[in-house]
């Protein structure tokens, strides 16, 4: 992977396609990284995409610059990292795809700085939290799904992650994509990008402060003020949601926060990897979505 200096981290990134191509960034979720994309971005190279694929704060090879710097994982310090990473490679503006983690940071950028954003591809839609509103409580079924939320929010969650982090994982992926049929070398690609020293810091701060449990990083107070108030997306966007996805009953209700162009789409038999479990459909989006800007 390639490396570069961007923001507070040194970020570890694939780079599919020519330098001059259209830009596109694709963020992955958690527990991921960027082999969730192995097969949709050279499918977006093809099409003329230069596609950078990063590893997210506490991921892979990507490591902060400063043992001072607060190992943070709220979204307004993902949507911070993904505006440095392209001011530092020179991208003035570009598509933004992701899911989960991934697509938050795209929903921030594309909320708080549209003139950066081409379009947006947003797996689960409006991705940006309420924090506000966070301790109302949701159906039965969805509380289920959120169980590893809840764990890390106890100190028996935080050494039950560092203690197994790779069986945590695979749980999740079963549950959350139960039709995927991914094998043991699979996951075990991916699963290096959790032995990142700063892996269990920036999980467990992230489902503790969208739960309002802790703190955030006093630099990011300013973006974080601005996504409490739920601010619409006005770029054009195309979102998803897998029809078998076991953590996110579906998003198409969300709607209303997309205030531009504005597809909803279902991967069919899709669970919550959605690019890596339809590359070919994800992929297709991106350049739907790119074409949107003039329709």
């Amino acid at each position: 992977m390639k490396t570069i200096d961007a923001g507070v981290l040194s970020v570890a990134y694939d780079e599919y396609g020519p330098v001059g191509g259209w830009p596109c960034i694709l963020g992955h979720g958690f527990p991921y990284d960027p082999h969730a994309y192995a097969e949709a971005a050279p499918l977006l190279a093809e099409a003329g995409a230069r596609v950078v694929v990063p590893c997210l704060r506490g991921f892979g090879q990507t490591r902060f610059l400063s043992q001072l710097t607060p190992r943070s994982g709220e979204q307004a310090a993902l949507g911070a990292d993904l505006v440095s990473l392209m001011d530092a490679l020179s991208i003035e503006r570009a598509v933004l795809g992701g899911y989960d983690w991934g697509g938050r940071a795209a929903c921030v950028v594309a909320a708080l700085q549209p003139r950066r954003v081409v379009a947006l591809v947003s797996g689960n839609s409006y991705n940006i939290q309420d924090i506000a509103h966070a301790m109302e409580p949701a159906a039965p079924a969805e509380e289920a799904a959120f169980w590893y939320q809840y764990y890390f929010h106890s100190e028996r969650g935080r050494r039950g992650l560092t203690k197994d982090r790779r069986g945590i994982a695979r749980l999740l992926w079963r549950q959350w994509s139960p039709t995927w049929a991914f094998g043991d070398a699979m996951f075990e690609r991916t699963a290096s990008a959790f032995d990142n020293p700063d892996f269990v810091e920036v999980v467990i701060h992230s489902y503790r402060h969208r739960y309002g449990l802790v703190a955030g990083d006093p630099a990011y107070a300013e973006i974080e003020r601005a996504l409490a108030a739920r601010p619409p997306i006005a770029v054009p966007a195309i979102t998803i949601d897998g029809d078998a996805d076991g953590v996110n009953p579906g998003t198409a209700h969300h709607a209303a926060k997309f205030v531009g162009a504005h597809e909803h789409r279902i991967f069919r038999g899709a669970g919550h990897n959605l690019p890596q479990e339809r590359p070919e459909e994800w992929a297709r989006a991106a350049v739907d979505a790119r074409s949107m800007q003039s329709g």
